[in-house]
């Protein structure tokens, strides 16, 4: 069970990596959240904005397994506590990686390893799109997309 995303994104591979980490990139790319983390191997990370449990609700956390800057981040994560009741017990494996294609970049995204039954993984090819979408329109321009919501 698995997703890959391929996106071709007209900008150096460090602009694109700061739209994915930074606070001013992932409040626009990943509808106001933060990422938090040390940005280690092994260190936490959590998608914190607002939410059903208010301006700091977790949407997403878990670890990452490897981090090499502007290069590639594996990561394991759980869905954050209010969606699921079960969200420690559900998992999957999200592997970035970035690398100089001419004058692009190429980012591929693949979702995997998920855990069985995950309600996650049929939402994933949508969600990932929206947001692969959103990050290529603002790293390109400027500006994220109005989806309508």
């Amino acid at each position: 069970m698995s997703h890959t995303f391929i996106f071709y994104i007209g900008a150096e591979p460090s602009k694109v990596w700061d739209a994915l980490t930074k606070p001013e990139g992932t409040r626009k790319v990943f509808f106001d959240c933060i990422l938090q983390s040390e940005f280690t191997d092994g260190s936490t990370y959590a998608y914190i904005g607002p939410g059903n449990d208010g301006p700091e609700t977790v949407h997403v956390y878990g670890h990452f397994i490897s981090y090499e800057e502007n290069k590639s981040m594996v990561l394991i994560e759980h869905p954050g506590p209010s969606y699921y009741e079960n969200h420690s017990e559900l998992t999957s494996r999200v592997t970035m990686t970035v690398e100089v294609v001419g004058a692009c970049t190429k980012l591929t995204l693949v979702a995997d390893q998920y855990t069985e039954n995950h309600p996650s993984y049929h939402k994933a090819p949508d969600n990932w799109s929206i947001i692969l979408s959103n990050l290529k329109s603002y790293v390109e321009t400027g500006n994220t997309l109005d989806f309508g919501w």
